[in-house]
C-alpha cells in the first residue's frame, strides 16, 4: 500500500460526504478518492478487496464506484461494504461492462446485467443481506470516449459516437430487452450504470 501523496493538503475526511471508490486516474474534486495504486493521486490508499474499508458507518450521502467492481473478487462483499459507509436514502452510482462484453479486458473478474439489483431486494431467492432500491439503469454501447479519443481518428471517433447515441437510445426503451435478446446483435454493450438509494 502506497503513501497517501497528499499531505497538507488532505481534505477533512469527516466533512467530505462523497466517496469515489477505486479512483485510479479519474481523481475527482469535493470526493474522497480511493485506491490501493500508489502511482494515483488518492485521499485514502485502501485495497478494495479488503474488508471494512476505513470509513464509519453512514458515512456518506454519495458512492460512485466507475468501472471498479469488475476488478475485485467479491461484488457483492463490496456492496454490503458500500451500504454500510452509505447513509440510509444515500446515492450509490455503479458503473461496470455490461456482460456482453465483460470479459474483453483480461483482468475484469465479473460481467453485470440487468439482474444484478435483484440480489439486494428482499425475498430475492440470493438476497445479500442489504437493500437497495434502484432508481435509474442505463445500457451504453459507446462508453468510455475520452479513451477512444486518443486512438480512433477523427472520421471514425465521430461515427461511432453517433451510433453508439442511437444504439444506447434503443437499448434504454427496454435494457431487460436488449440484454436478453438482441445485445450481441450489435457486438455488444461497454457499460452498464446502476444508480441505487441505500435502504436502511
Amino acid at each position: 500500500m502506497g503513501e497517501n501523496p497528499r499531505d497538507d493538503d488532505e481534505p477533512d475526511l469527516h466533512r467530505v460526504n462523497a466517496l469515489n471508490l477505486g479512483s485510479g486516474s479519474f481523481y475527482k474534486e469535493g470526493y474522497v478518492n480511493v485506491d490501493l495504486s500508489s502511482e494515483a493521486k488518492v485521499d485514502v490508499a485502501h485495497d478494495l478487496s479488503t474488508f471494512p474499508y476505513p470509513f464509519d458507518d453512514d458515512a456518506f450521502d454519495l458512492v460512485e464506484a466507475d468501472h471498479c467492481l469488475e476488478h475485485l473478487p467479491d461484488p457483492f462483499a463490496v456492496m454490503r461494504e458500500i451500504h454500510r459507509i452509505t447513509k440510509g436514502g444515500g446515492t450509490v452510482r455503479i458503473r461496470v461492462p455490461h456482460f456482453s462484453r465483460g470479459f474483453t479486458h483480461s483482468e475484469h473478474k465479473a460481467g453485470f446485467d440487468v439482474t444484478f439489483p435483484y440480489y439486494f431486494k428482499r425475498g430475492w431467492v440470493s438476497y445479500q443481506g442489504v437493500e437497495f432500491r434502484l432508481d435509474d439503469l442505463r445500457l451504453t454501447w459507446f462508453a468510455q470516449p475520452y479513451l477512444k479519443k486518443m486512438v480512433l481518428p477523427g472520421p471514425v471517433f465521430q461515427a461511432a459516437s453517433a451510433a453508439g447515441a442511437a444504439i444506447s437510445f434503443l437499448a434504454n426503451l427496454s435494457p431487460t430487452l436488449c440484454s436478453r435478446v438482441w445485445c450481441f446483435w450489435v457486438g455488444g454493450f461497454e457499460e452498464i450504470e446502476y444508480r441505487f438509494t441505500a435502504l436502511k
